[in-house]
């Protein structure tokens, strides 16, 4: 390995002429490229790509994800959005922001562009892994996607209780146009069959 001296490196630089190789974990600390989409090619700090863009940071800009100063040019460690041309960062919190988000809304973090954004970053070796934010496994944001479903009204009619509901008629469950956080069968309001919007009283 290039970078530490070790043997069993097993990564080498995909340039026909170079004879470079690295530990895949050396690869950062030796400022190499490995980009983990196909055909999955990596590149010593030589010949690694360096971003096209047209960019350089004002006089004090700082990163826009930890709020610490970035170099005054593009480097390997300093980055910047390809499509705003403003949002600046460092390798280490934009491959962090890649990990936690994950690819379905990996964007930038200034102007929200996703795919070119999202091209740009494979390219320069960012890993983005194909799932959803990490905050959202195990289900921790399932209830802020369910709809609700229980009739509020003071003294509900219907004879299947306060949890039932008809698709359509009389006992089909309206909910407030304005918040949504409170429902009620159109007859436990006294609402005609034709009464399409409702409010709750909150609102």
């Amino acid at each position: 390995c290039f970078v530490c001296g070790q043997s069993g490196a097993t990564i080498s630089c995909c340039e026909a002429d170079c004879d470079l190789s690295f530990h895949l974990p050396c690869a950062k600390q030796g400022g190499c490229v490995t980009q983990f989409i196909p055909p999955y090619r990596s590149f010593c700090p030589t010949h690694s790509p360096e971003q096209a863009v047209e960019a350089i940071p004002e006089p004090g800009t700082e990163c826009l994800i930890c709020m610490e100063p970035v170099e005054d040019s593009k480097t390997f460690n300093t980055m910047v959005c390809p499509v705003c041309k403003t949002a600046w960062f460092h390798r280490d919190c934009i491959q962090n922001q890649a990990i936690h988000s994950g690819f379905s809304i990996f964007c930038c973090p200034h102007c929200q562009n996703e795919y070119r954004f999202l091209m740009e970053m494979f390219i320069m070796g960012i890993r983005i892994p194909r799932r959803g934010p990490s905050w959202e496994e195990d289900g921790a944001y399932r209830q802020l996607y369910e709809r609700h479903s229980r009739c509020n009204a003071s003294e509900c009619l219907f004879p299947g209780g306060r949890q039932e509901a008809d698709e359509q008629g009389p006992w089909e469950l309206l909910l407030c146009s304005s918040c949504a956080a409170e429902g009620t069968h159109r007859r436990c309001s006294g609402l005609r069959n034709s009464t399409t919007s409702w409010e709750c009283d909150g609102c």
